[in-house]
Parts: structure tokens; C-alpha cells; sequence
């Protein structure tokens, strides 16, 4: 496995994690491999999760009104 940024983007880091699910998919990982690929998707998906969670509290923060949260859908358009 390669040495990653600490600061990895979201987009990065799921793109890595994609990218460790193909290879472990193929069946061609030593079980070694296999294990340090696992361990390797398992740190990504709690990043990811992390940055998930921060975004979703900012989006709070910011969309928050005189004390109370207000809800509004996202349009992705």
C-alpha cells in the first residue's frame, strides 16, 4: 500500500477506497495483501465517514436560525 496524504479529499479518498474494492474483488490478493487492502478500506471508509459527519455539521451550523434548525431540501441542480 501507498503512503497517503494526510489531508486527502473526500473525492480522493473514495476514489481510493473504490479502487481497493476492485483489486480485492479480482481474487488475485495474497491473503496477506488481501488483509492490508482490508485494513487500508476499513481507515478510508472512517475517513470518509469523518468528513461526512463534518460537512453534515457545518451545513447545520450554517443553516441555522434564531436558535432553531431550519430544514431545506438540497437541489443538486
Amino acid at each position: 500500500m501507498t503512503s497517503r496524504k494526510k489531508t486527502a479529499s473526500f473525492e480522493q479518498s473514495l476514489t481510493d477506497l473504490e479502487s481497493l474494492v476492485s483489486k480485492m474483488e479480482t481474487g488475485d490478493l495474497s491473503l496477506d495483501e488481501s488483509l492490508g487492502a482490508f485494513e487500508e478500506g476499513v481507515k478510508l471508509t472512517r475517513e470518509c465517514q469523518k468528513m461526512l459527519d463534518e460537512a453534515e455539521q457545518k451545513v447545520q451550523i450554517l443553516t441555522e436560525k434564531n436558535g432553531e434548525l431550519t430544514s431545506t431540501p438540497f437541489d443538486s441542480e
